[in-house]
């Protein structure tokens, strides 16, 4: 039902921009109104969920820790595992967002005849992963050529790495090939694995189906069908100087590519993407653990009154005594 979903959106998507673009020429909207109201959702929204989440309160100090918390000298402490500094918090964020660390680590169990369980690691959606999200930020870089003048100097650098495989006089971008096979990984692990398979919603099958399409239709204008770069930068150019033109010549498939890309920044602050903010503010990942050391003040709770036990004790002293229930003070 979720992939049904899915693909009907994905169709409709494209339905749309072929009848504007394709048979009602509408350029200036597709070129201009879509990827401003895009732009503007992105970054309203982002804006939106990141206060949303800065608001909620942290009463309690809840790291996720999976190693030996600090405590006496002679017992070796996690760094990473059970980070009790700020430092060591750095280290486990950096390790998390640029190598997904957790992931790596992640394993899956199966009850087998006996009965018996048995554990396996899940080191292919760790590389999967990775790959999707280096192989997307990649590719957003060298993106940054239609966006910028002059381009700046690493933007060629990383094209000449990422391309330095060749066919013909052509170079052939790994991350192109990378995100594509990682994108269809991960869309099969949901489509075959049964216990994946019954937790996936269509909020789940429609970012990869979109992104898919993106990229699919990025390869099909870089290695088949090609537009006229020179109009897609004056367009692009246009766009960041805020004198927006539509320029002829930049076809069709450059406008559905467009489309696909505005529609992706508009859908991610609402989606399950927005994890790439969510990781900085969560308080299971940014706490250090160091409760043993300095205690954890909710600043949520002031000038809040506190009832102290002691007041507690005072108020209920002749119910608990007639109950039976120990008293700290007679």
């Amino acid at each position: 039902m979720g992939i049904t979903i899915s693909l009907l959106v994905i169709a409709a998507l494209l339905f749309i921009v072929i009848l504007g673009a394709g048979v009602f020429h509408l350029y200036f909207l597709f070129g201009v109104v879509v990827p401003y109201l895009a732009i503007a959702t992105f970054l309203l929204g982002i804006i939106y969920r990141v206060i949303k989440w800065a608001r909620v309160p942290v009463p309690f100090h809840i790291p996720t820790t999976a190693g030996q918390q600090k405590s006496l000298p002679w017992i070796k402490a996690s760094t990473f595992d059970n980070p009790a500094t700020a430092a060591g918090v750095v280290g486990r964020m950096a390790l998390e967002i640029l190598f997904f660390r957790s992931l790596f680590r992640n394993t899956k169990f199966e009850l087998h005849e006996g009965p018996k369980l048995t554990y396996h690691w899940e080191k292919w959606l760790w590389l999967a992963a990775l790959v999707f999200h280096w192989s997307f930020f990649i590719i957003f870089l060298r993106h940054l050529r239609f966006f910028t003048e002059p381009v700046p100097g690493f933007v060629p650098f990383l094209e000449s790495l990422d391309g330095f495989l060749r066919v013909g006089v052509r170079a052939l971008y790994l991350t192109d090939i990378g995100i594509l096979v990682a994108v269809t990984y991960l869309f099969l692990r949901r489509v075959f694995i049964p216990q994946v398979r019954y937790i996936s919603l269509p909020a789940d099958y429609f970012p990869l189906m979109l992104i898919f399409g993106l990229a699919f239709s990025g390869i099909l204008m870089r290695y088949f069908y090609r537009v006229d770069i020179t109009a897609v930068k004056e367009l692009t150019m246009g766009l960041v100087t805020l004198k927006p033109s539509v320029p002829a010549g930049a076809g069709l498939l450059f406008y559905i590519h467009l489309f696909l890309a505005s529609v992706l920044g508009a859908y991610f602050p609402f989606s399950k993407l927005m994890h790439m903010g969510g990781v900085f503010l969560s308080p299971t990942r940014n706490l250090a653990n160091n409760s043993r050391a300095y205690r954890h003040i909710n600043p949520w709770n002031y000038p809040v009154p506190v009832h102290t036990y002691a007041e507690y004790e005072d108020e209920f002293r002749d119910k608990m005594k007639l109950a039976g229930l120990p008293l700290e003070k007679e």
